[in-house]
């Protein structure tokens, strides 16, 4: 019976997103939308099925919540840095650059949560991460000094990613 559920719903917890973001989106609870929805459910999760992802061992539900509050607040913070730069409340000379920053992280999906949190921060890009040294690069719109930036993405990230994907 089990194999039967996993052969239909391969992802449940996707499909069961899907089938709200559907619904959602189209701001309708029609027959037709219920439908379409439905079929988008069952049908685009099998293409994750060919993608083989890694299986996710989370762990420490406190260190969730503790990085998803520094990403909320590093996030507010940097919006209205970037703000302050298009507006140009401050006059002073900007420099963008890339920073090379050494991780300890070579769990896939720690990985993916990085660079989320990386590139939906404004202001900051992912750019190339090396597995083989374990070198990640990034943009910064503002890039004062670069010591920080290591230590933001080593200190307030890295280090609960690790503790999180053990």
């Amino acid at each position: 019976m089990r194999t039967l559920a996993r052969a239909i719903l391969p992802y449940p917890l996707v499909s069961l997103g899907l089938f709200a973001l559907w619904l959602l989106l189209n701001q309708s609870l029609s027959p037709g939308h219920l439908v379409l929805g439905g079929l988008v459910a069952l049908i685009a999760p099998r293409g994750l099925l060919l993608l083989e992802p890694p299986p996710v061992r989370l762990s420490r539900p406190v260190a969730i919540v503790r990085l998803g509050w520094r990403v909320f607040v590093d996030i507010v913070r940097s919006n209205i840095a970037v703000t302050g730069i298009i507006l140009r409340l401050k006059r002073r000379e900007r420099n963008a650059g890339f920073v090379a920053i050494p991780l300890k992280l070579r769990n896939a999906n720690a990985l993916a949560v990085l660079g989320t949190i990386i590139t939906s921060t404004p202001g900051t890009v992912w750019v190339d991460f090396d597995s083989a040294t374990g070198l990640l690069r990034i943009h910064v719109l503002d890039l004062i000094e670069e010591a920080d930036w290591i230590e933001t993405i080593q200190q307030r990230y890295e280090t609960l990613l690790l503790e999180i994907f053990r």
